[in-house]
């Protein structure tokens, strides 16, 4: 493979599916000159393979995004799993106008987010009460404070390697490295970035995941502490680790047994991988869960349910929770629609049939050329791990012995190819409900390619 140093790629043997990709260069360029680092999240900071700088887009439809120099590529980024209808779905585009027609905001009580609360509450099994916010890290933070209202208790329990947003409380160990990680029996907890106080990261009590001695060992060493423990049952940003059998039971056993509230972080699970989420898919049932991505369809809306003993101090004011953009009526239209849509078993089916045929490819492709290789997740959100004997990750220091550069070739591979899928080797591929039986064949034959390029 040869890329020039304008970004115009040619692939030995074949056309390029991609032609240059020198507007997004000069796009960048400008932009840092007046957007800190030339972005506006610290995860946008990708790169296209060798090329140093991000994609720009400036165009979707279905499954499909365009960028500034006229690229096309499907889409299983799909903004971070936010865009689970597909790009550009024909019932928001028309829902949205007609909002926009009569207003997006007033700062006042509005109807839909009354019937997306009743739907929501429909769903998912934990949901008695609901309060919404605009992101994921915020809506975290709201069940946090909810947690800790109920409870009187401040001290939190996380596990390795789980994200749960970029906000203070939990912005911990989240992905430290092998120096700072400190024993497995004793993880330190580490704080995401600098400008996290000493005084925070002194609240957070952090676990392995899926090891059950491990677990219990800190409920009994801290009786009585914990307001809340907080997981990703499937750990989203840990290359879709799946739970152990037995451990999101035994987690809630312990729970309840020191009457520390669960909560399940379901910002990337929350109704994509089925009508109630994750905790319908393993049948464990949490005190709060917290919701975005799918929940919006691609607008900015976050949501925290819970339990009536939970949510009653907020309920009733004691424990204080406020956001002027919370709910509004564009976003919360949003939010109708999209939940109408993913409530039919058939929508969801078909987004797990799609992903689970490309995970299988990904493992033919792997096995037919002897690469050491693990899928893991379920239909509608999985990784790709580079594994030294091809087994799936357990828990989060099993990532540090991951083929990075492999996992790097391969989705510059397929980006070559027209599939975009997320730079960073331990977040997911999401898939939408758009993807059509043409587009999904594409997506296989890409794969098969790049395998083969790997060798």
């Amino acid at each position: 493979m040869e890329i020039s140093s304008s970004g115009d790629r040619t692939v030995a043997g074949r056309p390029p599916s991609l032609g240059g990709t020198a507007l997004s260069a000069e796009w960048f360029e400008r932009a840092k000159k007046s957007l800190a680092g030339g972005i506006s999240s610290s995860s946008r900071l990708t790169s296209t393979g060798p090329d140093p700088y991000p994609l720009y887009m400036s165009s979707g439809s279905g499954a499909r995004i365009r960028d500034v120099d006229g690229n096309e590529y499907l889409d299983y980024l799909l903004s971070y799993g936010s865009a689970v209808l597909g790009h550009a779905h024909p019932a928001l585009t028309e829902g949205l106008a007609r909002v926009l027609a009569s207003g997006t905001m007033f700062g006042t009580c509005n109807v839909p987010e009354v019937e997306l609360a009743e739907l929501i509450q429909e769903l998912v099994p934990c949901a008695e009460l609901v309060r919404f916010a605009n992101s994921g890290s915020e809506a975290v933070q709201g069940a946090v404070r909810a947690a800790r209202g109920a409870t009187g208790r401040s001290r939190l329990l996380k596990f390795e390697g789980h994200y749960h947003g970029w906000t203070d409380s939990l912005a911990i160990s989240n992905r430290p490295t092998p120096e700072e990680a400190g024993p497995y029996e004793a993880p330190r907890a580490v704080p995401h970035s600098p400008g996290i106080p000493a005084g925070v990261v002194d609240d957070v009590v952090v676990c392995p995941w899926n090891d059950p001695e491990a677990l219990k060992a800190v409920f009994a060493a801290h009786p009585g502490e914990f307001a809340a423990a907080v997981c990703e049952p499937i750990v989203a940003n840990n290359a879709c680790g799946m739970p152990a059998p037995g451990f999101l039971e035994l987690l809630r056993d312990l729970c309840t047994a020191e009457r520390t509230v669960l909560i399940f972080d379901e910002v990337c699970t929350g109704f994509r991988t089925g009508q109630g989420g994750a905790q319908t898919l393993f049948g464990v049932r949490p005190d709060l869960a917290v919701f975005s991505k799918a929940l919006g369809g691609g607008l900015p809306l976050a949501a925290f349910a819970g339990v009536r003993e939970v949510m009653e101090p907020l309920a009733s004011g004691q424990v204080k929770h406020g956001g002027t953009y919370n709910s509004s009526p564009l976003c919360a239209t949003a939010g109708v629609i999209t939940l109408r849509h993913l409530a039919d078993p058939a929508v969801t089916g078909r987004i797990d049939a799609t992903g689970r045929q490309i995970m299988e490819t990904i493992r033919r492709a792997a096995r037919d050329r002897r690469i050491p290789c693990a899928v893991q997740g379920v239909g509608a959100m999985f990784q790709v791990v580079f594994t030294p004997d091809g087994q799936p990750t357990r828990e989060y220091r099993d990532t540090f012995r991951l083929d990075r550069a492999r996992y790097d070739a391969f989705r510059h591979e397929l980006l070559l190819r027209g599939v975009h899928s997320n730079a960073y080797g331990l977040a997911c591929w999401f898939v939408s409900a758009a993807v059509t039986d043409d587009e999904l064949a594409r997506t296989c034959e890409a794969i098969e390619e790049s395998f083969a390029a790997l060798v």
